[in-house]
C-alpha cells in the first residue's frame, strides 16, 4: 500500500524533515555512501513519540536504520520509520536493511526517494512489501534527491556532481591581467567557501591555478575523527605539476589527470612526489573531460567542486558538465584587461543559467546558478 505524498500529515513532513536534517549532519563523512537519517516513530499508550533516530556516518559503519532501531529497542515493534533514502536489499559492507526492518516488526514505512543504486532501485520497497509492512515513498522526495544530489548523479549518470565555484568582481572578472593574484571577495566569502568544501569529495583545479597560485586546496575547518579531506584533482595534461607544490603534501590524497603519452620521467617524478598518476585519452589540447569524470565516478567521487581558472571553467561549461555554479561577486572593479570567468571560443548556441539562490556574505554576494533557461 502506498499513501500519496499529498495525504500526509503535518506531523509525518516533519518526521521526514528531521530525518534528512540528520542525515545532512554526517556532510562529507560517509562517501561514497549516500547521507541517509532514520526517525522511529511510536504510537502507543503513552501517545506518538520519537523512540530512536540516527544517521548513517561512515562508509562501511552500520547504517542509519540499524542505529535507530537499536535505540527504539521493542518498541520498534509497531512503529512507523521515516528513512530519507529507500532501505537497502542487498549485502555490501553491512547487511541489508530490509531485513533488520522486517525482524524489528516495524508496521510502516515511510521513504523520502527510491533508490538509484541499480542494487536496489525499488527493490527495498517490494521487500517490505512482500513482508505486509505499508510503505509510502515520495515524502519530502526532492529534498532527499538534493541532499544526495552527487550520489544520484553517479548512479544514473556515471559522473560526479559538479559544481565549479568564482570569486568575480562586478565587471565578472576573476584575476588582474597576466593572471595575477589578488583577493576579490572579502574575508567572509573565503571562510564560507571553506564550508562548501568540507561538503565536497573532491576539488578539481587545473594546473595553471597551481603554478599561478601554489594552492593548498585543504579545508581549513576543525575537524574530528568522522572527517574525510576531499581528494584534489588536478587536470595537467603535459605533467607541468611543479613537484614541491603544497597541493602535493600529505594532508590528503592528490590525483593528477594527463594525458596518456605524458612523459613517463615526470610520471615517476609525480608519483615520488605523493600524487597519483591517472591517464586519459587526449582531446583538444588536453584531456577528454568526460574520460576524466569517468574515472573519478570509477574512484566513486559522488560531487567535485572547481576551483579552477577561466581555461577549465570554459572548457567544463562547453562540455556541458558543470551541474551548478556557485558565483561570489565582490563590490569591486578590476578593468576591462582583467581575466574573464570563462575562457570561452565563439558561441554557436546560448546555455543559459537560472538563479535559483542568493545570499549576503560580507559585503559580497554569494549566487547559486543552474543550467536551465530563465
Amino acid at each position: 500500500m502506498t499513501r500519496p505524498v499529498s495525504q500526509h500529515s503535518a506531523q509525518e513532513h516533519a518526521r521526514m524533515a528531521r530525518a534528512l536534517y540528520l542525515a545532512a549532519r554526517s556532510r562529507n563523512s560517509c562517501d561514497p555512501n549516500p547521507r541517509v537519517g532514520c526517525v522511529i516513530e511510536s504510537r502507543d499508550a503513552d501517545g506518538v513519540r520519537i523512540v530512536g533516530e540516527a544517521l548513517h556516518q561512515r562508509a562501511g559503519a552500520e547504517h542509519a536504520e540499524i542505529l535507530a532501531l537499536r535505540a527504539a529497542g521493542e518498541l520498534a515493534r509497531g512503529a512507523t520509520a521515516y528513512v530519507t533514502l529507500e532501505p537497502c536489499c542487498h549485502t555490501g559492507r553491512t547487511g541489508p536493511c530490509t531485513e533488520a526492518l522486517i525482524a524489528a516488526g516495524v508496521s510502516r514505512v515511510v521513504v523520502g526517494m527510491t533508490d538509484p543504486n541499480p542494487r536496489v532501485g525499488g527493490g527495498g520497497l517490494d521487500a517490505l512489501r512482500a513482508a505486509g509492512i505499508e510503505v509510502a515513498a515520495g515524502l519530502l522526495a526532492d529534498e532527499a534527491e538534493q541532499l544526495n544530489r552527487g550520489f544520484v548523479k553517479r548512479m544514473r549518470h556515471g559522473r560526479p556532481f559538479v559544481c565549479s565555484k568564482i570569486a568575480a568582481s562586478l565587471d565578472g572578472r576573476v584575476a588582474l591581467p597576466h593572471g595575477k593574484q589578488v583577493w576579490i571577495t572579502s574575508q567572509e566569502s573565503r571562510d564560507d567557501v571553506q564550508q562548501m568544501r568540507a561538503r565536497v569529495a573532491a576539488i578539481l583545479t587545473g594546473v595553471g591555478t597551481v603554478i599561478a597560485d601554489d594552492p593548498r586546496m585543504t579545508v581549513r575547518l576543525e575537524q574530528d575523527d568522522s572527517w574525510q579531506p576531499p581528494m584534489r584533482v588536478i587536470v595537467d595534461s603535459g605533467l607541468r605539476t611543479p613537484v614541491d607544490a603544497r597541493i602535493l603534501g600529505d594532508e590528503a590524497t592528490t590525483v593528477i589527470i594527463t594525458g596518456e603519452d605524458a612523459p613517463v620521467e615526470r610520471r615517476q617524478a609525480l608519483t615520488d612526489a605523493g600524487a597519483r598518476i591517472v591517464p586519459v585519452t587526449r582531446a583538444d589540447n588536453g584531456v577528454s573531460l568526460a574520460e576524466l569524470m569517468a574515472q573519478l565516478a570509477a574512484l566513486e567521487i559522488n560531487e567535485v567542486m572547481v576551483e579552477a581558472g577561466p581555461k577549465l571553467n570554459g572548457a567544463l561549461l562547453c562540455a556541458g558538465l558543470l551541474d551548478e555554479l556557485v558565483i561570489y561577486q565582490a563590490p569591486r572593479l578590476l578593468g576591462p584587461d582583467a581575466m574573464p570567468m570563462f575562457d570561452l571560443p565563439t558561441l554557436t548556441g546560448n546555455p543559459g543559467f537560472k538563479l535559483v539562490a542568493t545570499r549576503r556574505i560580507g559585503p559580497d554576494w554569494r549566487m547559486r546558478f543552474v543550467p536551465g533557461s530563465v
